[in-house]
């Protein structure tokens, strides 16, 4: 059915990181973005950036996706505002890194509502108007969906599931012209190293800019891609786990989580 409703990309942690660089590049493309995040005064900040740049003034969502109402005050939201999502950008999530046993249970259960029940509710929530608007769904992954996680775990298994589904749901909306693509990044030198627990200092080989990653999924996006994986190496590190007997794999990846694990845990 038409609708008066106003197009918008929404995009979900946005305050920083890859989510800044995705609203940033997408409002520079000449889209309209609603953008979410806890972070009220990061938001404005970067909106305030945008339309010091000539852009239209991204709206802002300053919206706890935590809260077991998050997804459904973002719709309320928007439907307010005479605003509907065209494209939905879920970046929001966080991971936390040491054994499951060991950390905090709550914590761990907060990880998978946030990176998997909140993408899922907006992934589906707004298929309606995605196929209205030609547009379609991004979900940030990670190269962690390829592989199992000893000392990140839960991690590891939610951006499994983001890969896992974002894949299938690609082949599900096709027909009603709704595109959906995920990417993987390896790492990327945001906030996330020091809420999970992980040394700022990165592999070079493996490590991609926000804007890079930000940059290269747009472009898959538009050109109907159904999986992004930023860099060469990483495309190369994707496949091992098919070659590779998975005791070892499990090994290997445990060896390198402990290299770029912190000496002692954030404050």
């Amino acid at each position: 059915m038409p609708s008066s409703a106003k197009p918008v990309t929404l995009i979900t942690g946005a305050s920083a990181g890859i989510g800044a660089a995705f609203a940033r590049l997408f409002a520079a493309r000449g889209h309209e973005c609603a953008l979410v995040a806890r972070r009220a005064h990061r938001l404005n900040a970067i909106a305030e950036d945008i339309a010091a740049a000539g852009r239209p003034r991204p709206h802002v969502l300053a919206i706890d996706l935590c809260q077991p109402d998050g997804p459904e005050r973002v719709a309320r939201d928007l439907a307010t505002r005479g605003l509907e999502p065209a494209i939905v950008v879920n970046n929001a999530g966080f991971g936390l890194y040491g054994a499951a046993a060991d950390l905090d249970r709550g914590q761990q259960l907060a990880m998978i509502d946030l990176n998997a029940r909140v993408l899922t509710d907006f992934s589906l929530r707004f298929v309606e108007s995605l196929a209205r608007h030609r547009g379609g769904v991004i979900n940030v992954a990670s190269m962690a969906g390829f592989f199992p996680g000893p000392t990140m775990a839960i991690y590891f298994a939610t951006k499994a599931y983001v890969l896992s589904l974002s894949e299938a749901l690609s082949r599900e909306l096709a027909p009603r012209g709704v595109r959906v693509t995920v990417v993987c990044p390896g790492p990327v030198p945001t906030e996330f190293q020091a809420r999970a627990g992980l040394d700022e200092k990165l592999s070079r080989l493996l490590t991609c800019s926000a804007e890079r990653v930000a940059r290269e999924t747009y472009d898959g996006f538009l050109r109907g891609k159904r999986l992004v994986v930023p860099g060469f190496a990483n495309k190369f590190n994707m496949v091992l786990p098919r070659f590779l007997p998975r005791g070892l794999v499990l090994r290997m990846v445990e060896d390198y989580q402990k290299k770029i694990a912190r000496k002692s845990p954030p404050g």
